[in-house]
């Protein structure tokens, strides 16, 4: 999806063909990916991240601060809503001839919204576009597989933690980004169409109208740290389940390390092949990176209750969780096609788009899966799971025990962990769903007071969530770090490790090897081939 949009943009900035910019994309990710694997996915995925927010708290400057403020935007969308057919018409013109289209441009009153003003949260179509968007973002969470495997790579404790933070940095982007580029598109007036603005072109848009050719660089760098961290995450995800799910489970379970990282690169390779060929299948049948975003949770929705009652309820069948995702799914797109039928008269790309068509769809494909997994649980297929024994039909590659200390296994720990995070997730959810949003309610239509408190909120946000994101991997990191340069300082001054550090270990063969070897005692009491004789 994201490089459906990313492709998109770089065609609209360069001139490049986006045929050409969907096969050209994934190669960064397939050339570092395959060759770094989970840790050169991690450590890009900080530096991608520190980039990513520091185009956008320059963007969140440049609009609020260095050109614009805020009284200045709410004038600007106070003074667009005002505008008659006839306005709109002179507006958007060239020479004699106006291009204007009612419902292509953004310009005069906005239907179903508060005294018809961007400046409100009372809004028909802003309501239905926030329960698809919470609809789908609970099914890329739970359906994918990078989530999975970044929370199973670090300790509960920092995952719960970090998972926390992590969403609340993440909030900023569409938050902070649709506050300044989002509203100063629809204030300044800026020629976007409503396919345009579908497709995701309206922070270039707004950048190079701000910047010049500074601000399409901006955009351009931003644009392609996102989609070469999540192409990157993406592309791991898929080669673990390939390589761990499927190759070792059903072709061969004795596999060693080796053979499961020749598997994982090849998938990396095909994957990113694939993605190219996606997406560009995607935007030959008309698809837009708007589209598909609402059309996600139709696809995956069905999924989430089922997993969620997978992992919290001991009642839950396993077979109930298949049954229900798929029929789910089936119901989903049944209800989608037919409510834009009966909405519509006649089943296309356009009227399957529409708001009301997309949110039947994702409503039906998060409840109908619930109830049917709950229903088959309780009355078909009894179940009383015991959770302890998950771990004993795990099996470890090579009996790999590395980053599996006492604490990673102790279940006080883990219980610990889980009411921490489950106790701030249910406050956050509540906060940013339901109480935020009703407090704005009485509000009504923004007076300019309320709409400057509400960018100061954005812009807090984004600067705070910048250095949160920045600062504290650093901090968390900071023994690593040292030890790691510490050691480069050594290797380059020629600074040999004291006799104390070290103890060697007399001569000793190793099973089934002819040769012998030199080994030494670290100082976690770990023994390590250090030369062979």
């Amino acid at each position: 999806m994201l490089l459906l949009g990313g492709a998109a943009t770089v065609e609209a900035l360069t001139g490049v063909d986006y045929r050409l910019a969907s096969f050209l994309i994934p190669w960064g990710v397939i050339l570092y990916t395959a060759s770094g694997g989970l840790k050169a996915t991690f450590l890009a995925s900080y530096i991608h991240t520190v980039i990513i927010f520091a185009v956008l708290i320059t963007m969140i400057f440049v609009v609020y601060v260095k050109v614009y403020s805020s009284d200045q935007i709410y004038a600007f969308l106070d003074q667009t809503v005002s505008y008659t057919q006839e306005d709109c018409e002179f507006i958007f013109s060239s020479g004699d001839k106006s291009f204007y289209e009612k419902g292509t441009y953004a310009c005069g009153p906005v239907s179903g919204n508060n005294s018809g003003s961007y400046l409100t949260m009372l809004s028909a179509d802003g309501l239905m576009f926030g329960i698809i968007n919470i609809v789908g973002n609970f099914g890329t969470v739970f359906v994918d597989q990078s989530y999975w495997q970044s929370a199973i790579a670090a300790r509960p404790s920092s995952a719960a933690r970090g998972y926390l933070l992590g969403g609340i940095c993440w909030f900023a982007i569409p938050f902070s980004l649709a506050t300044s580029l989002g509203l100063a598109s629809t204030a300044l007036q800026l020629p976007i169409t409503a396919s345009e603005a579908g497709a995701g072109l309206v922070p270039p848009a707004v950048a190079t109208h701000l910047l010049g050719d500074s601000g399409a660089v901006l955009i351009l760098v931003m644009l392609f740290m996102a989609i070469v961290s999540t192409g990157s995450a993406e592309s791991i995800a898929v080669s673990s389940l390939v390589a761990y799910d499927i190759y070792r489970e059903y072709f061969n379970p004795d596999a060693t390390g080796a053979q499961i990282l020749k598997v994982s690169r090849i998938v990396i390779v095909v994957f990113g092949l694939f993605m190219g060929c996606f997406s560009l299948a995607l935007f030959e049948i008309g698809l837009n990176l708007g589209w598909v975003y609402l059309f996600m949770g139709v696809v995956i929705g069905s999924a989430v209750a089922p997993l969620w009652f997978m992992m919290t309820w001991k009642g839950a069948s396993g077979t109930g969780a298949v049954i229900a995702a798929w029929s789910g799914l089936v119901l989903a797109l049944t209800a989608w096609l037919v409510a834009a039928q009966i909405q519509s008269g006649e089943i296309t790309v356009a009227t399957l788009g529409s708001n009301e068509v997309m949110l039947t769809g994702n409503l039906v494909a998060i409840f109908t899966s619930a109830i049917i997994h709950v229903v088959y649980s309780m009355f078909i297929d009894k179940t009383d799971y015991d959770f302890s024994e998950l771990d004993k039909n795990i099996t470890l590659v090579e009996q790999d025990m590395s980053g599996l200390g006492a604490e990673q296994q102790d279940p006080e720990e883990l219980d610990k962990a889980y009411k921490w995070i489950s106790r701030r997730g249910y406050v956050l959810t509540l906060l940013l769903i339901f109480i935020w949003p009703l407090a704005s309610v009485p509000a009504g239509k923004f007076t300019e007071s309320y709409f400057a408190f509400w960018v100061l909120i954005a812009i807090a946000w984004g600067f705070g969530a910048a250095i949160v994101i920045t600062v504290l991997p650093l901090l968390e990191s900071q023994d690593e770090i040292l030890t790691v340069l510490g050691g480069m300082f050594g290797a380059c001054c020629g600074k040999k490790k004291d006799s104390t550090e070290e103890e060697e270990v007399p001569l000793s063969k190793e099973v089934g090897d002819e040769e012998d070897v030199v080994k030494k005692v670290d100082e976690e009491g770990e023994v390590e081939v250090v030369a062979e004789a």
